[in-house]
């Protein structure tokens, strides 16, 4: 690329913290340096977050669309009624319409490659449904807009890698929708992912077991050997390098985590319980599966912190960071993959001995 890669970012829920994190993490110069921000929101809305986290000195560029976006300013699209209200710490029916909104006209732009990634604010999944928003969250809307088969949540951090098979489902269905399938699915959306946007030359990729022990050999439930471990052995049929199934709570306890550049967790607490509490307010979370890249912090709206000036904003700033970098590692893997002379790309890791040091029975 020749210009600074061009961010979008969808504003979320008015009310919750959402524009304190933006505001705040685009404070820093450097990111300025680094690529052009486009935000997807409300001047008005954005004027009155200033004013209520102190940060009134930060000035913003009105735009009507991407390409007049000035690459030395923080630049903001309205995408709202300007007589929406913003009530702190409240969900309304007006907050999630107006998430809705912004989200929509950022997907428009990133289809028509107008901003080269989006990093999105959080909502509240509840007050956003409506007849054209009915997901259980951005992951399987994006999907959906994208027509993509499958997309894997996936949570980065300097510590780890993990995604999810089950993403938002409820525990009394997790039984019926871990399949093979999905399950195999999953393992090469995150060996994909790992080469591709990780630039990891040859992932080592841990799954983590359903039930207690993994299972104990059917002992304690039987999803191990009926879906998991055949889905590991397919996977390897294909040169994937995967271990597993892991009981998560030893492999967690013991730092095993850190031996493997990829981590699949079976469903949504069993993987961001550990990676929150590790990563604590730096992550990041990633849809792998897509052809565009998308970003977001790895929190929620945290009504009970909007307004007062304390929410952290480390996972947005490093949301910008990461959309940055996969773009640029995407460029460069598919510059090494047109050039015959790279092949030897996918060989080798540093993780090898890590692996190598693995038991038999942990593997």
């Amino acid at each position: 690329m020749n210009r600074k890669t061009v961010i979008g970012i969808s504003h979320g829920d008015i009310n919750g913290v959402s524009y304190e994190v933006i505001l705040k993490s685009l404070e820093d110069s450097r990111l300025l340096e680094l690529c052009t921000p486009v935000i997807y929101g409300s001047p008005k809305v954005a004027a009155y977050h200033k004013k209520a986290v102190n940060i009134e000195e930060l000035n913003l560029n009105s735009i009507r669309k991407p390409g007049e976006a000035h690459d030395k300013r923080i630049n903001i699209i309205n995408c709202i009624d300007d007589n929406v209200r913003v009530e702190l710490g409240k969900s309304t029916r007006q907050a999630g319409q107006s998430s809705y909104e912004a989200l929509k006209t950022a997907v428009t732009d990133l289809k028509s490659e107008e901003i080269d990634a989006l990093v999105t604010g959080p909502i509240n999944k509840q007050n956003i449904q409506s007849e054209n928003f009915s997901y259980s969250g951005h992951t399987e809307y994006l999907k959906d807009s994208f027509g993509v088969d499958d997309v894997l949540m996936l949570m980065v951090s300097q510590y780890m890698k993990i995604g999810v098979v089950a993403g938002h489902v409820p525990i009394a269905k997790l039984s019926e929708f871990i399949t093979l399938e999905r399950v195999l699915s999953k393992i090469r959306l995150l060996n994909q992912s790992l080469q591709k946007d990780f630039n990891i030359r040859k992932p080592r990729i841990a799954v983590l077991g359903l039930n207690p022990h993994a299972g104990d050999e059917g002992l304690l439930g039987e999803e191990e050997q009926q879906v998991i471990i055949p889905a590991i052995e397919e996977a390897k049929k294909h040169n994937t390098l995967v271990f597993g199934p892991f009981p998560s709570d030893g492999f967690f306890g013991s730092g095993t985590y850190a031996k493997f550049d990829g981590i699949l967790a079976m469903y949504h607490d069993q993987g961001l319980i550990p990676f929150k509490t590790i990563s604590k307010d730096e992550g990041v979370n990633y849809t792998a599966g897509l052809p565009v890249v998308r970003t977001s912090p790895a929190h929620g709206t945290a009504y009970e912190l909007a307004g007062k000036g304390e929410a952290s904003f480390d996972s947005f700033r490093n949301a910008i960071y990461l959309a940055s970098d996969i773009i640029k590692n995407r460029n460069y893997y598919d510059e090494i993959n047109a050039n015959p002379l790279h092949s030897t790309y996918n060989s080798g890791s540093d993780k090898d001995d890590d692996i190598n040091d693995l038991s038999e029975d942990q593997q």
